[in-house]
């Protein structure tokens, strides 16, 4: 006798989709033991190092989001050395909420001064080579641990300019000139379900914007229905892919109806926990996506999930931030580790 197999109603982003029940076969857990990392002599000069990357030259940058700095290490790790430092004028930074490191060596740094969402562009001495403000405010705040994640949190060189989780102009990714001029824009936003209220609309449309080093860009959800998006080099969308598996099933079970909102300057706003705390794209175009629990998804080209991983160092680390460098290796905060991102020999 066939088994009677009744369709499951899914309710994603406010469309009613009938699907059929299916056994997705879970991927093993790869479990990533830490190469190395910073020593402590120099680790422990940071107060909350939330992004850690090399450059060109060999040398390691770090991004303390805390502290109000930005570090150059040495290439063989023995020293650190403070390159940007606290402070509201041009040339330093304050409340800094995003950051990044170009292939040639340049230096992003997002932060906040006076309630104003600014980006300054350093060469890799530190020195302010160009800046802007980023009109209006965010519409609503994606935070972890008081870090704002969305709009210029999410900031990423690319070979096109700087790009910018930007909603509340009606697109995903908005392409900045260093000097600030608006470039070129890259999808529409997609529907929540919650149009109704717009604030909270664009905080479901908040994400990190990607190059991919084939050409195009990857947009990855922050918050709400868990999905990334793939643009090829003109910004036409190739795919959409939901993150599926059986780590995020808690949390979405745990996800609320309502936000809380606070007070930012002359409005009340919603404040909205993420879903997906890191994301970035390996140099052989693999992205990888960090969930605000310590699992990291890896996916291929096609958008295919290929590998689920956990990172142990001293324990079991939930990324902040995750960097490439040329040796295959990813780097990784908070501590400051360095894995290997190779697939492991069978």
């Amino acid at each position: 006798m066939v088994p009677r197999v009744t369709p499951l109603v899914a309710l994603l982003a406010g469309v009613l989709v009938a699907v059929q029940p299916a056994r997705l076969a879970a991927l093993r857990v790869e479990i990533l033991t830490s190469l190395g990392g910073l020593p402590p002599h120099v680790s422990g000069m940071f107060e909350d190092p939330t992004g850690f990357q090399q450059g060109p030259s060999g040398a390691y940058f770090v991004f303390d989001r805390r502290g109000h700095a930005v570090y150059r290490v040495t290439p063989d790790r023995s020293a650190a050395q403070r390159i940007i430092s606290i402070g509201q004028e041009d040339g330093r930074v304050i409340e800094p909420t995003g950051f990044d490191v170009a292939e040639d060596g340049r230096i992003v740094v997002a932060d906040v001064p006076r309630g104003r969402q600014r980006v300054q562009v350093f060469d890799a001495d530190g020195m302010r080579q160009a800046g802007f403000f980023l009109p209006g405010q965010p519409a609503a705040r994606v935070v972890v641990g008081g870090m704002m994640l969305n709009g210029t949190g999410s900031i990423q060189f690319s070979r096109r300019g700087l790009l910018v989780s930007h909603p509340e102009s009606g697109a995903l990714i908005t392409t900045y000139s260093p000097g600030g001029y608006g470039m070129s824009t890259v999808g529409p936003l997609r529907p929540t379900g919650f149009e109704h209220d717009r604030e909270l609309h664009l905080a479901m449309n908040a994400g990190f914007p990607l190059a991919d080093p084939a050409g195009g860009y990857y947009y990855v959800f922050m918050a709400g229905r868990p999905a990334f998006q793939k643009y090829d080099a003109s910004g036409n969308l190739m795919f959409e892919r939901l993150l599926q598996g059986v780590e995020l099933d808690p949390l979405l079970a745990a996800q609320p109806t309502q936000w809380p909102r606070r007070r930012v300057q002359d409005r009340e706003v919603p404040f909205v926990a993420p879903l997906i705390r890191a994301a970035a794209v390996s140099p052989t175009g693999e992205l990888w996506i960090s969930l605000s629990i310590p699992y990291t998804y890896v996916y291929d080209a096609q958008g295919d999930k290929i590998r689920t991983l956990q990172f142990r160092a001293a324990g079991i680390v939930a990324p902040t931030s995750l960097g490439f460098t040329r040796r295959r290796t990813v780097l990784v905060t908070p501590g400051c580790y360095e894995f290997s991102a190779s697939l492991p020999t069978p």
